[in-house]
């Protein structure tokens, strides 16, 4: 992975609820969008090597939208899953069981179009979601 952009969170909830959230389209569709006046109306997710995994993340108020695609090509339940995205980029995320508690270690490679510290902060806040959605279930 080239200069890749670290997130992480830590989740009061096991790995094995966190994994299911993480994976499952009906769930993705509830955390997947870094700020309130966007969502993500359309998720699949075919979770084994090979597969392929895309998200719809819209504006609210309809006036843009785009999918965000891949391959895995790693995937160990409840460890880990290494994916490329559509354009080519690695990304990979690690789910680490810490007592009661699972931490989620998102890593990706940048795009060139925004700068390093917008893709990281956009990245974090769609963890903070996740992390929000997890918790409150």
């Amino acid at each position: 992975m080239k200069n890749p952009i670290t997130v992480e969170a830590t989740i009061n909830a096991s790995v094995e609820k966190v994994w299911q959230c993480w994976t499952t389209p009906e769930h993705i569709m509830q955390w997947n969008h870094a700020g309130d006046d966007w969502h993500c109306p359309k998720s699949e997710n075919d979770l084994k090597v090979g597969g392929k995994f895309s998200a719809t993340m819209a504006a609210k108020d309809g006036s843009f939208s785009f999918d965000f695609w891949g391959i895995h090509d790693e995937v160990k339940t409840n460890e880990f899953i290494a994916s490329t995205m559509g354009d080519g980029r690695k990304m990979s995320v690690q789910f680490i069981a810490e007592n009661d508690s699972t931490k989620v270690v998102e890593m990706f490679e940048p795009e060139s179009e925004n700068p390093f510290e917008m893709q990281q902060q956009g990245w974090q806040m769609i963890l903070d979601n996740f992390k929000k959605h997890v918790e409150s279930i």
